[in-house]
């Protein structure tokens, strides 16, 4: 039961890292978009993802149960406790990497919360189901991003190929295993992080075919 809890603790720990990680890559955002409406577009996709990050790290104390608060798991813990993506961690670059990046992990985060929701855990499925409604959103503005730069200049399609090809090696880390979850994969309480992979991978090839 012990090791059930601790695998449990680090898959919250990791959704929630990853959403606290990147929200705040893309608050860098506020104040420097390329125009006004991505400005504020840019900034409330990031308050989205602090919104998640919130509620993943109010239900890791609760799982913890050592009188430690969301603030405690957000801010407290050293750096090498994180457990977030690498790919969030990426600094944001011109707006063609932003939106590279954020593309690559929409898709891999609309994909995640719908399998979360239809698993056991019913306060993470509702966590899930109330974020997905945002991140179709937010999928909907990158890919239509990713195709306006695909079907523009010579400059904007060169800057889209570098930015993909530069993020490439860092999106298979989006499904890398956390410890013990495995264990979690058994009980249903998250989907297979391989089999997400290659619908994945299907649905990103498919999109930029259409681009």
């Amino acid at each position: 039961m012990e090791n059930n809890k601790n695998n449990w603790l680090n898959y919250l720990l990791h959704l929630a890292d990853t959403s606290l990680i990147l929200g705040q890559r893309l608050c860098e955002w506020c104040g420097k978009g390329p125009v006004l409406e991505q400005d504020i577009a840019l900034s409330n996709i990031a308050l989205d993802l602090l919104g998640e990050s919130s509620n993943y790290y109010q239900y890791a104390a609760e799982i913890q149960n050592e009188g430690k608060t969301e603030d405690d798991l957000a801010f407290l813990r050293n750096e090498r406790d994180f457990k977030n993506l690498l790919l969030v961690e990426k600094e944001n670059g011109h707006f063609g990497d932003t939106i590279a990046r954020q593309f690559f992990f929409d898709a891999y985060h609309h994909l995640l919360l719908t399998e979360l929701k239809h698993h056991s855990d019913l306060k993470l499925a509702s966590i899930a189901e109330k974020s997905l409604k945002e991140v179709k959103y937010h999928y909907t503005h990158t890919s239509t991003w990713v195709k306006m730069f695909a079907d523009g200049t010579e400059e904007s399609k060169s800057r889209l190929k570098n930015a993909v090809e530069n993020l490439w090696e860092y999106t298979a880390g989006m499904f890398a295993e956390t410890n013990g979850e495995k264990d979690l994969v058994k009980l249903d309480i998250v989907p297979d992080s391989g089999k997400l992979y290659e619908i994945w991978k299907q649905k990103v090839t498919e999109d930029f075919n259409n681009f």
